[in-house]
């Protein structure tokens, strides 16, 4: 599908924190109030925000600080699901998709991947369910799937196992910035008029008989204590969307069952001399059964994934052993280079928010359901969990349908996202396997470089332009805040991330004069780069 034209220069928004909170200190009622900002909520907000609706989003931490920071970086129709028969779900994953890439060509874009045959039946087995895949996207497509001979799958993969190789099936996907795509979407809800605060977490609800009819929320930099009215209340708290469900029923005396039980997925980094393409790598089925990736991002190369059950709700998951395990021990039957434990440039955890199912008590994930969930309690609080990346979009719409089914909102006619380019929307940017710049900022580039620091570069990619735009225009606050979300270095390279992150701090410190987390940033640092013994 086309790209849109390059966008006509805009300001970028201030995000000043003294106004921020000002403005949420401000007495009113607004239409709609989010809790969360990773994808579920981002999307939610900007969906109400562009059809006129007032809208204010609380995040406890970062934007995409979470699971929306640690997905495989992939847009995808979901490939498995074709497996499973779901083809509704594909469908409509796959009109997103082509949503996504259209309206943020400078963070979202095609990625070819390629699934070697090493058995004669692999091949056409998986290229027929591939072909399916392209008819199901039909003018969305991205490219036609294609059968590979053995010497055009090597000239692709020219590092894959050759032993054994007879050929391979090659198609198309996409591939993102999860973190920065986040942001995107919080600056382009801003523009739209609604109000997005992060490290303000929400500590209870208010109701007025027996109704919700606000919350109340704390700013964890200075204390204050906000009371902020509401007509809607959408909990997407994502792998946490209990703990609130918990908090709104206990006003009521009563106790909500959990409905989500998170999955990890587990990540590797390692550097590109291991996969030096542009093609990435899809094993559907590795020897116990698990999907194994190898995918070309921002100039590193991620490994992985796993889907292991997680009983605990941590804000850093750490990497069981027998995870990282498996992601060697198969990356060394498909890579002629076997990575090394020692090669691993940082490794990183994401909690999935599955949807619970009732019969699900033996503690596996895989048959849990990928698809979203809305629902409401007695009081009113809306909760939506579940879905993924790709369809974080639709999951708006439906949100919206049904707070306006609930008349909890009034109906503010159709949705008017999917032609509606996000912030920094540029076509023709350089492609998302190379390492990331001035250019990953879109139609920005030229406002970040002319901020002051412009030519004082902190390691190549990053600057302290960079820096202050982050603080100034991006809601940075910490360190971490800029080195593994506005810039992704600690996902890339945790040992570079930490030894710039002295550097940072003081820029940020000059620009907020708040707390810019040094020493956490620098303990978080360690834990990117040690793997579980």
């Amino acid at each position: 599908m086309s790209l849109p034209a390059t966008l006509p220069p805009q300001s970028p928004l201030p995000t000043r924190r003294p106004d921020l909170l000002a403005r949420l200190a401000e007495p009113c009622t607004y239409d709609l109030a989010v809790i969360g900002g990773g994808a579920t909520g981002l999307g939610v907000a900007l969906e109400a925000a562009a059809r006129g609706h007032s809208v204010v989003l609380l995040e406890s931490h970062d934007f995409a600080k979470g699971t929306s920071s640690r997905a495989t970086k992939l847009v995808h129709g979901g490939v498995r699901y074709l497996a499973q028969g779901n083809l509704s779900l594909v469908r409509e994953a796959l009109h997103e998709r082509a949503v996504l890439l259209k309206n943020a060509p400078h963070l979202a874009q095609p990625l070819a991947f390629v699934m070697p045959s090493y058995k004669f039946w692999q091949a056409p087995f998986y290229g027929i369910g591939l072909k399916l895949y392209d008819l199901l996207a039909g003018a969305a497509g991205l490219g036609r799937t294609e059968f590979l001979s053995r010497a055009q799958t090597l000239r692709l993969l020219p590092t894959v196992q050759a032993q054994g190789l007879q050929g391979g099936v090659k198609y198309w996907d996409g591939q993102f910035d999860d973190a920065r795509l986040a942001l995107a979407l919080a600056r382009t809800a801003a523009l739209k008029g609604a109000l997005l605060v992060n490290y303000c977490p929400v500590t209870g609800f208010m109701q007025e008989d027996g109704r919700l009819a606000g919350l109340r929320a704390r700013d964890e930099e200075t204390g204050q204590v906000f009371e902020v009215r509401a007509r809607c209340i959408v909990n997407a708290a994502g792998v946490w969307v209990d703990q609130l469900r918990q908090l709104d029923a206990q006003a009521a005396g009563l106790t909500a069952a959990p409905m989500v039980a998170p999955s990890q997925g587990v990540h590797l980094v390692v550097d590109r001399s291991f996969w030096p393409t542009d093609h990435a790598l899809l094993v559907p089925k590795t020897q116990d059964g698990r999907v194994l990736f190898a995918v070309p991002w921002l100039g590193k190369v991620i490994l992985g994934t796993t889907d292991t059950p997680r009983g605990d709700l941590a804000r850093e998951p750490l990497a069981f052993k027998q995870e990282v395990d498996f992601i060697l021990r198969e990356s060394a039957r498909y890579l002629q280079r076997a990575p090394r434990p020692e090669d691993v440039l940082s490794v990183w955890v994401g909690l999935r928010p599955l949807v619970k199912a009732p019969q699900a008590d033996d503690g596996r994930t895989q048959g849990l359901s990928r698809e979203h969930t809305v629902l409401s309690s007695q009081s009113g609080l809306v909760t939506v969990t579940g879905g993924k990346w790709t369809t974080y979009r639709a999951m708006a719409e439906d949100v919206l349908r049904h707070c306006q089914q609930a008349n909890l909102l009034a109906d503010s006619g159709p949705s008017v996202t999917a032609e509606m380019p996000l912030v920094g929307a540029l076509a023709g940017t350089r492609s998302m396997s190379q390492p990331a710049g001035l250019h990953s900022y879109g139609s920005e580039s030229a406002q970040v470089n002319a901020l002051p620091g412009s030519e004082r570069w902190l390691c190549p990619g990053l600057s302290e332009a960079m820096v202050r735009f982050a603080a100034r225009y991006e809601y940075a606050r910490t360190v971490e805040d800029m080195l593994a979300r506005r810039s992704r270095l600690l996902f890339l390279d945790a040992r570079l991330a930490s030894t710039l992150a002295q550097n940072v701090a003081a820029v940020l410190l000059e620009e907020t004069g708040a707390d810019p987390g040094l020493a956490a940033f620098e303990a978080l640092c360690r834990t990117y780069q040690t793997l579980p013994a």
